[in-house]
């Protein structure tokens, strides 16, 4: 084998580095191969001269020149050229700016003049937000009961932020409660009898209550003729208001301002000022007891004259009076519903809408809440309190035939629909709507808040606070069905 080699390195005599390296490797193939070494000597195959790239991917040349010759055309740009595109870039980016600007501008305008709207319609009294035709029924298991009061609750209030409730009952006491944990946050606890001059508080029924539009002062008025002033965040006692001869039996502090109303037994209306802790004047025309008061943020309020048969708007700058006829029977509750338009209820049985324009109801349901009696003897449930949305076209009212009736009032007020009721048992003696409309709050006893005429023994002296429920959106329904 050596021979041979010598034979095959003699006939190339001048031999370089590279061709000594390739008959190293030769040799070393001619040890393993045994006589196959000869063939191969004889002709060196290509594929060990070849030189293999260290790289995974060979590029050719072709594609390295396109390749260049693009990064050139992508990178090489003159000065002018960049001072256009970023220019171009920078007026694109302003023109977005300022479509999104007018976007939100127009959007902006939109709800200001909505606004501006409805402050105007609600200053005229027309405004009438469509709210009843998404109501439905609450079930009876999402009716809360707040139980806290000896004896028949005759009055409350909702605080203006609807998380407080004030109820008054014929125990004297006053209770303040928290509506989302259902507890009591303070009481106020009644008197005995005789014992006024070191009481602070009130030793008889209370009739009436009312807070003002800031949440600061809560006013109450109780049979021995007595206002008191409470604060209400506190429940500190303020102020003693005298000067009614006859049981207080209507409260209303003046929408935007501490100037109250107060209606009494003995047919007048008098004005406080509760800021300067100071009596006003005082104002006539009622022919029999005052049963209820009510005002917005005019300079006026609306009283029901009980038994005389009528309703007063009282102007309280121009000292006049407008006096309106339509009720059968003693009209025992009033309310606004806004500056133009209100609610009433008689012991008729009837409920009826007024506008301040006409002299008799633009509409009127008799035998509201039914009948009671024997056969051929059946006598009307007195409506003893109604309520209003304000700025709606939903009010409510109650009487003793175990129902609360929310209803819807048609368009521009005229006429009544029934939409649905609330089985609540008790006379109803006091309903009041949240600001948000998101609940109405019923304060029920075993008695009449004026009297004792009848009791209930099967009822519970308590507040009801009933969910309003709204019909769920087209959006809503199809989540819903997925």
């Amino acid at each position: 084998m050596s021979s041979s080699f010598f034979i095959k390195t003699k006939g190339n005599p001048k031999t370089t580095k590279k061709g000594k390296e390739t008959a190293a490797v030769k040799r070393k193939a001619d040890g393993d191969s045994g006589g196959q070494s000869k063939i191969r000597a004889k002709k060196p195959s290509k594929k060990y001269s070849e030189e293999i790239s260290s790289e995974s991917e060979a590029e050719s040349p072709a594609v390295s020149k396109k390749r260049q010759a693009s990064e050139e055309i992508e990178f090489e740009e003159t000065p002018q050229e960049k001072k256009l595109r970023l220019a171009k870039f920078y007026l694109e980016q302003l023109k977005e700016e300022e479509e999104k600007k007018a976007e939100d501008e127009a959007f902006e305008t939109d709800l200001i003049a909505g606004r501006l709207q409805e402050e105007v319609l609600e200053q005229k009294g027309k405004l009438q937000r469509p709210i009843a035709k998404d109501l439905i029924p609450p079930d009876t298991s999402e009716i809360r009961v707040l139980r806290g009061h000896k004896l028949p609750i005759t009055c409350l209030v909702i605080t203006p932020d609807d998380r407080c409730i004030f109820s008054a009952a014929k125990d004297c006491s006053i209770i303040k409660w928290d509506i989302e944990s259902g507890k009591k946050l303070h009481t106020i606890h009644g008197g005995r009898k005789g014992t006024e001059d070191r009481h602070v508080g009130h030793t008889a029924h209370i009739l009436c209550m009312t807070i003002s539009s800031d949440g600061k002062y809560l006013g109450t008025g109780d049979m021995n003729k007595l206002i008191m002033i409470w604060e209400a965040e506190t429940c500190k006692h303020l102020y003693k208001f005298t000067g009614h001869k006859g049981p207080v039996s209507g409260l209303s502090f003046r929408k935007g301002t501490h100037d109250l109303y107060s209606a009494s037994h003995d047919r007048s209306i008098k004005v406080w000022n509760v800021d300067e802790n100071a009596y006003v004047e005082t104002l006539f025309g009622h022919q029999d007891a005052i049963t209820g008061l009510d005002s917005l943020s005019r300079e006026r309020c609306v009283t029901a004259g009980g038994r005389d048969g009528t309703v007063r708007v009282w102007k309280i700058a121009e000292e006049s009076q407008l006096v309106f006829h339509g009720h059968e029977g003693s009209i025992d509750c009033v309310q606004l519903i806004n500056e133009e338009h209100m609610i009433t209820g008689a012991d008729d049985g009837s409920v009826s809408l007024w506008s301040v324009n006409k002299k008799k109801p633009l509409g009127t349901v008799k035998q509201a809440h039914g009948c009671h009696g024997d056969s051929g003897l059946e006598q009307p449930h007195w409506v003893a309190s109604v309520a209003a949305l304000q700025n709606s076209d939903t009010v409510a009212s109650g009487s003793h035939n175990s129902q609360v009736n929310v209803w819807k009032c048609g368009q521009n007020y005229r006429g009544l629909e029934l939409l649905f009721s609330v089985p609540v048992s008790g006379f109803i003696n006091s309903l009041k709507f949240s600001s948000s409309g998101q609940f109405l709050v019923a304060g029920v006893g075993q008695e009449h808040r004026l009297g004792r005429w009848w009791r209930l023994k099967e009822a519970k002296n308590g507040i009801y606070i009933i969910p309003l429920k709204r019909k769920p959106s087209n959006a809503e329904e199809a989540k819903q069905t997925k």
